[in-house]
């Protein structure tokens, strides 16, 4: 079930020749990026165009997207600088996972008619090599879980938790960013060890799901309350173990409050993706010198050989009712810069996907 292959960046598609007639499925729509944003992601950063996809080259098949993921990692994606995968460049399709099904194939192994999931982009239709792709069986569960629960949401929570943070029954486990896609799976997973969970969330809506839904231990509203007298209130034994989803000034809070050998996993920074050349790392750091704590950061490029494991299991305990899976869901790919955007502004509720279905969707 894992790629084959590290990542590399999309490649415009080629365009059909005069004689070679285009597929019967020749209407497509791509989100490009146009250029590398300097600050906060405007309109100027996408382009939309309406390229026919050409036909699939050896190793390619060409897909019809059904569903698009939309992820905090997107910013990272559109940064000219190193990182764990290459930046998308000008002119290609915005980098993104996605569930389609096969039109046309020119590999082995794919035929029409397989529905498979990977790095597809941000598009209608188009031609993807294999290597970023994988087969799902949709009698397992429905497309949209695969990029949610069970999909790299899904792995993200099960391996940052449970290879890194190792929690054990009766610490204490605060998740930043708790409501949102992964955290709100690494709350549920933390509960089901035996934990005690505490989850910080912006506003009364995300508070209300995590105490009411998910049976989260306390509950934290960093945009309305002092958060360092609450972490005080809520973790009068110390914290054991912090997943974090955002640093900056919830992190340093925290810090403040770790326990004798603390284990502190980085998954994510979201209050520094708005401008990734400046960002500010831990004003606290030397309590991890102090309290002998551990600070890792992880991206699933370290667990692709392991994610059967994590599916079978997540998926058990979806089936058993143990795990649920929040998703916030948004109609037509022209709907992509306003997913991004309501991803990076907290405005949306679990895991963001966008629906190319006729049908469509709604927030869950």
């Amino acid at each position: 079930m894992a790629f084959n292959v590290p990542i590399p960046g999309h490649v415009i598609p080629e365009q059909a020749t005069e004689s070679q007639p285009m597929p019967e499925h020749s209407a497509a729509i791509q989100v490009r990026l146009h250029a590398y944003p300097r600050g906060p992601v405007g309109p100027d950063t996408w382009r939309l165009t309406h390229d026919a996809p050409g036909f699939p080259a050896a190793g390619q098949v060409l897909l019809k997207m059904q569903w698009l993921s939309v992820d905090p990692g997107m910013r990272g994606w559109i940064t000219p600088k190193r990182s764990y995968m290459p930046p998308v460049q000008p002119g290609e399709v915005m980098r993104a996972f996605g569930v389609g099904e096969v039109i046309e194939s020119a590999t082995e192994g794919f035929k029409p008619g397989d529905v498979v999931t990977g790095f597809t982009g941000v598009q209608t239709l188009g031609c993807v090599d294999t290597t970023m792709l994988r087969k799902i069986d949709l009698r397992w569960a429905s497309a949209r879980h695969y990029l949610s629960g069970l999909g790299m949401t899904g792995y993200t929570a099960y391996f940052g938790l449970l290879d890194i943070g190792k929690p054990v029954a009766g610490q204490t486990v605060v998740v930043s960013a708790a409501a949102g896609a992964v955290g709100s799976i690494v709350c549920q997973i933390a509960k089901l060890k035996g934990c005690r969970v505490i989850g910080i969330a912006g506003g009364a809506k995300k508070c209300a799901y995590l105490r009411d839904a998910l049976g989260l231990d306390s509950v934290i509203d960093y945009k309305n309350t002092d958060l360092t007298e609450a972490l005080k209130e809520s973790t009068p034994s110390g914290i054991d173990l912090y997943f974090d989803n955002v640093g900056g000034e919830i992190l340093d809070a925290v810090l403040m409050r770790i326990n004798r050998h603390a284990r502190i996993v980085v998954c994510g920074g979201i209050s520094q993706y708005s401008d990734l050349e400046q960002a500010r790392g831990p004003a606290n750091y030397l309590q991890l010198v102090a309290q002998s704590g551990t600070m890792q950061g992880f991206t699933m490029r370290d667990y692709m050989a392991r994610v059967p494991e994590a599916f079978m299991q997540l998926a058990d305990w979806h089936a058993k009712g143990q795990i649920q899976f929040r998703e916030h869901v948004l109609d037509g790919i022209e709907s992509f810069p306003a997913a991004y955007d309501l991803v990076f502004a907290g405005g949306n509720h679990g895991k963001t996907l966008i629906c190319l279905e006729p049908q469509g969707g709604a927030e869950q």
